[in-house]
């Protein structure tokens, strides 16, 4: 299977390059071709495609090709217009300057597998109560539970990544429980489920305010874990909504909070710099990348390095 999909995808990249497209060397499933002096932009998943450019003509001349190319091994089912499902999430761009990210029929499905029914009444305002990181009663749970379990979870994993981001750092947290939750665990689950069961409808919105000026926000929560590890949350944006979201364990221990807001900007720094790297490739040129923190300590840290720094 895993050699069958590399296969796909080399063939599909020549066959993509054959007609004039350029691969944006981060990330090997985008591709960009000038077409009438505008930029026909194409991203993939293995075979589901997204098509873009100015003129609708010249997304019908690709369409043509891919029915020519791939139509004999099965048709080629286009879909045109405002508003499109594309890999479990529901792309809205009625609104000018604006696309909303819908993932409230995934969320149902999601409650609808999970073995517990809820009721209209069973909600939550937040996706986890103030002892998300406390070590509750030590009882283990059942193998059918277990599996349960790590499957929600993983579902989860999907849904904050793509359109919820606000169930973070709840998911994360959990995810680091997968191989041997308790009770406790499996409680914090069901409450991150009823957060769900009264916010289905949920949008993400985005908006680009200027894509030439990034910013990103990164702050620790210094020794919070049961292990006395701090954890790193950290979202970037180019106008409104959260474009990309990060919730992670510090896998190192440290002394203060000055040094788990450094580490948490060096988790943090590899996005922030690929992620200039992608829009470059992509044609934009980011004028700013700027990095928001709160703690005065770290940021002269990261602008002097040792000459900041005490005993």
């Amino acid at each position: 299977m895993l050699i069958a999909s590399l296969l796909w995808y080399l063939k599909f990249r020549r066959d993509l390059e054959s007609q004039g497209f350029k691969l944006n060397p981060y990330d090997p499933c985008v591709v960009n071709k000038t077409v009438n002096k505008k930029q026909h932009t194409i991203r993939f998943h293995v075979d589901n495609l997204k098509s873009s450019h100015i003129d609708p003509k010249v997304n019908d001349k690709f369409e043509k090709w891919l029915q020519v190319r791939y139509g004999k091994h099965g048709a080629v089912k286009p879909h045109r217009g405002n508003v499109h499902d594309y890999l479990g999430m529901i792309f809205d761009y009625t609104e000018k300057g604006k696309v909303k990210v819908d993932m409230k029929y995934y969320v149902k499905n999601m409650l609808k597998e999970f073995p517990v029914e809820l009721k209209t009444t069973d909600t939550a305002m937040t996706p986890a109560a103030d002892d998300l990181f406390d070590k509750g009663p030590n009882k283990p749970i059942k193998q059918d539970k277990k599996e349960v379990f790590h499957t929600t979870v993983a579902k989860g994993l999907f849904l904050s990544k793509r359109a919820r981001p606000d169930l973070q750092p709840t998911v994360p947290f959990l995810c680091t429980r997968v191989k041997a939750p308790d009770t406790d665990d499996y409680k914090k689950l069901v409450r991150m489920l009823w957060y769900l069961n009264g916010t289905k409808k949920l949008k993400m919105v985005l908006k680009a305010d200027n894509l030439t000026i990034l910013k990103w926000y990164v702050d620790a929560e210094f020794a919070v874990h049961k292990d006395m590890k701090s954890h790193t949350g950290a979202m970037m944006t180019i106008g409104k909504g959260c474009m990309y979201g990060s919730s992670t364990r510090q896998k190192l221990n440290k002394k203060s909070s000055t040094e788990a807001e450094l580490v948490a900007v060096d988790d943090v720094m590899a996005q922030i710099l690929w992620t200039k790297y992608f829009l470059e490739a992509q044609g934009y040129k980011v004028d700013e990348n700027n990095l928001f923190q709160d703690n005065k300590s770290a940021i002269l840290l990261e602008k002097n390095g040792k000459a900041s720094s005490g005993k």
